[in-house]
């Protein structure tokens, strides 16, 4: 929708701007200034903004503009990991391992705040604002080629308030100069380079920058330069074309509905997102679309939901298949660490063979759920065994002792065979010679004699030469070593050699553990300890509903030990705020920055949603008066009473020029997309018609955008879903440990039932639910023994005490309101 609006706003390319683009990037790059403005914008579930992530292995694409100096993810060299310090900047007080990374380069850098825009204003020198985060590769390479560079530290401390700012600390900030660069140049990425007027107003923009010209591409010396210059000799038609620009945007990402406005109709708009996406699925190794290929659990999640409620249909037999074999194949292939579990980034090729290695903290708790939602629908163990595969690795790498959950392992790191360069994958793959001096012991009873390693070397893959091929690895750091990547099937294995399948799944579980020890020794990736409110809060919906569908009381209490980190470390009771961020101090103590970030509306959203998520695990009443309490106070601060639907951030912050709404659920869910999901939940735990109309009104407001690319917001579908079809309250009256209520609970949570709320009447707990919900008090069990009762739309089924019946009246009832 940004790109269409910026096409369709009055702002022109005109001969000032060419003329422009001339002086600042050169007669060759000026002369594509036509082109990048009639260029078509496609509306996609993934805009190269995010797709393109940070370590694309093809060739850049360029357009260049006055309007936006984009470059895609060029080759850089990599310099040396542990560089001299020659200085430290004043980014060393800061807590971000981000801005950590660079508080010895030789550029004067101030963190996004007051002290530096007040620099610019009094010296009236333009701002270079550079994004980026902890674990992005090219972050880092552009770190080492330019930021290291004295020349360019100097050009850029000399004549420009140099900002470094990490995003994940301040999406607010880099959603809205992330919105210029895409829609001036129809693409970004990180790291992010944006030049601004004292006053915070963009007038060029990028990605990543070569130090010095390569070829036809101008390098950060000879931009800067000619800014200089630009902002020297022709600044008021820089002002003058910034100006344009951010009113154009103002008005390209209006969303809103007036009052009274219904939702659109959800069957159409649910169909028409299955048919985007399955137009969009690629059939082999599963997916939506060729390479890069990214794991997308907002679109699985929807497949899922969609076939709940069409499963006699081919078309929800088909969104059924199209999830479980892209979960499949995504658990097969290298994406997934079969030594240490957990999941890379994405794959850069259409197999999920050759990952982009990083694993960040918000793919691991919603693939988790997505992995546990696809057991339940299909009954196979291998999905719920991958979804603890991933908590197992949250566990031992991402947790803190407090309960918080860190924020990402880098990509890079240094070989284990030495190197002073770090390198991509280097921890996690794998020579064939090391494989076989690993597991050298000949398996008794196998044809031919094989070793371990030969078994284990014909299911994962591994070759002499390596597996990687070279139109993988660009940059040869791949090669000669292997990604594993299950190439056969166990019983295909235990054939090839004359074993047991028995003996060749012990055989490699015990290989796999003997190489996740060898790792231990290994020079580790960096690891960004910092911890996001937000990405906590999509954690704990992972482990409580992980755990809830296992029965697994370790995991619940890792969730609930989760919940009471959010409360004790990221919730000022006195300011009754959320905090964005915490850190981890040199002693290993939690700290805070002064002052705290305060929390934005994604970490509002997915905490409420961990909550409504852990009192139904749990059902524990603690939990949902806090998602109350939090509700209410997001409300307050983020709501729009005149378009409906909530800003992604303090409106009143006047250093954030756009008053966004996010519409596109991409690497993390749309936090209006959660949050209309949030409203509905909690109108049926506490009777409030107030939340019940804003879940609503919330979803009028993204009309226009459901109705024409609902594959934009799969997971604002599920809602609309939900609001259509009105959720089912599922009440349990039993006492809350007896073996009768647990069978109940256990029947209940054995089935993905995406419209429900459960509720539990416990004779020892408080009637707040009862009080809030009269009707509820009607509710009692049947000859003392632990009852349960379907409710919806003011009516409830009989009472059903036999688990069994229980779960056939549940799927009876699914079956029902498919067919009305």
């Amino acid at each position: 929708m940004l790109r269409l609006a910026w096409r369709q706003s009055t702002f022109k390319c005109n001969s000032v701007e060419r003329l422009l683009a001339t002086s600042v990037l050169g007669t060759e790059c000026s002369q594509q200034v036509s082109r990048c403005h009639r260029r078509r914008f496609r509306n996609t579930a993934h805009p190269p903004s995010y797709s393109s992530g940070l370590r694309h292995r093809s060739q850049p694409v360029h357009c260049f503009s006055f309007s936006s100096l984009f470059m895609s993810m060029a080759s850089g060299g990599e310099g040396s990991s542990t560089p001299t310090h020659r200085g430290t900047n004043r980014l060393a007080k800061e807590r971000s391992p981000y801005l950590l990374q660079h508080a010895h380069n030789p550029v004067d850098w101030y963190p996004w705040g007051q002290e530096a825009f007040d620099k610019a204003r009094n010296e009236d020198k333009p701002i270079f604002l550079s994004v980026g985060y902890s674990t992005c590769h090219w972050c880092h390479v552009m770190e080492r080629e330019s930021f290291e560079d004295e020349e360019i530290g100097k050009i850029l401390s000399d004549n420009f308030v140099c900002i470094k700012l990490d995003r994940e600390e301040r999406p607010d900030v880099d959603k809205v100069y992330m919105t210029f660069i895409q829609a001036t140049s129809g693409s970004g990425g990180w790291p992010m380079s944006v030049w601004l007027t004292p006053d915070l107003r963009p007038f060029i923009g990028g990605t990543y920058f070569p130090p010095r010209d390569h070829g036809r591409r101008p390098g950060l010396k000879t931009v800067l330069m000619r800014i200089i210059d630009q902002w020297t000799n022709n600044r008021s038609a820089l002002e003058s074309n910034g100006n344009k620009i951010l009113e154009a945007l103002k008005k390209g990402t209006a969303i809103a509905a007036d009052a009274g406005t219904s939702p659109p109709f959800a069957p159409d708009i649910t169909k028409r997102c299955f048919q985007q996406l399955a137009n969009s699925y690629e059939e082999e190794y599963g997916g939506f679309r060729d390479s890069p290929k990214f794991p997308s659990p907002v679109n699985l999640m929807f497949l899922m939901s969609y076939w709940c409620m069409n499963r006699s249909t081919s078309e929800g037999v088909e969104a059924l298949q199209m999830a479980l074999h892209t979960l499949r194949m995504m658990a097969l292939g290298g994406i997934h660490d079969h030594v240490s579990q957990g999941f890379h980034r994405y794959s850069t090729d259409s197999s999920w063979h050759v990952p982009h290695f990083e694993k960040m903290l918000y793919d691991q708790a919603q693939l988790a759920v997505a992995y546990i939602t696809a057991s339940q629908v299909s009954g196979e163990q291998f999905y719920a065994d991958v979804a603890k595969d991933i908590l197992c690795y949250v566990s031992r790498d991402l947790s803190d002792k407090s309960g918080g959950f860190y924020s990402a392992e880098d990509a890079d790191s240094l070989p284990h065979c030495g190197g002073t360069e770090k390198r991509e994958g280097a921890f996690c793959i794998w020579t064939a010679s090391e494989v076989r001096e690993l597991l050298p012991d000949v398996v008794e009873g196998t044809a031919g004699s094989a070793t371990q390693a030969d078994i284990f070397m014909h299911h994962y893959g591994v070759k002499e030469q390596g597996n990687v091929s070279p139109e993988q690895d660009p940059h040869g750091e791949l090669q000669g070593q292997n990604v594993l990547i299950v190439r056969y099937s166990l019983e295909l294995t235990a054939a090839h050699f004359g074993v047991s399948i028995e003996e060749v799944t012990k055989l490699l579980a015990s290989a796999r553990a003997k190489m996740a020890e060898i790792r231990k020794s290994r020079p580790r990736p960096h690891l960004d300890t910092k911890m996001l409110a937000s990405w906590n809060g999509l954690m704990l919906s992972a482990y409580a509903r992980v755990g809830a569908v296992l029965g697994d009381k370790a995991l619940l209490e890792r969730a609930v030990q989760a919940a009471n980190f959010l409360q004790e470390h990221m919730w000022d009771p006195e300011q009754q705020t959320l905090l964005r961020s915490c850190y981890l101090g040199d002693d290993m103590e939690l700290q805070q920055i002064s002052p705290p970030i305060s929390g934005f509306l994604d970490d509002y959203a997915f905490i409420i949603c961990g909550l409504l998520d852990l009192h139904e695990a749990t059902l524990q009443t603690e939990w949902l008066r806090w998602a109350e309490e939090l509700q209410l106070r997001q409300d307050k601060l983020f709501w729009d009473d005149e378009g409906g639907g909530y800003f992604c951030s303090d409106p009143s912050d006047f250093t954030v020029l756009l008053r966004l709404k996010e519409d596109q659920d991409g690497a993390e869910p749309s936090a209006n997309s959660v949050s209309a999901f949030n409203l509905l939940r909690l109108s049926e735990y506490t009777g409030k018609q107030e939340w019940l109309q804003k879940s609503e009104r919330l979803l009028a407001a993204f009309t226009d955008r459901l109705t024409k690319v609902p594959i934009a917001l799969p997971e604002m579908v599920r809602a609309l879903m939900a609001q259509h079809y009105t959720l089912k309250k599922i009440v349990i009256c039993g006492k809350r440990d007896s073996p009768d209520t647990v069978m109940l609970l256990a029947t209940v949570n054995s089935l993905f039932l995406p419209h429900k709320v459960l509720m539990l009447i416990d004779g020892d707990e408080d009637s707040s639910l009862q009080q809030r919900l009269p009707a509820l008090y009607s509710i009692t069990q049947q000859d003392c023994v632990a009852t349960a009762y379907i409710c919806h739309n003011f009516t409830c089924s009989l009472p059903v005490t036999d688990p069994q019946e229980l779960r056939r009246l549940l799927l009876d009832e699914t079956s029902k309101r498919q067919a009305e």
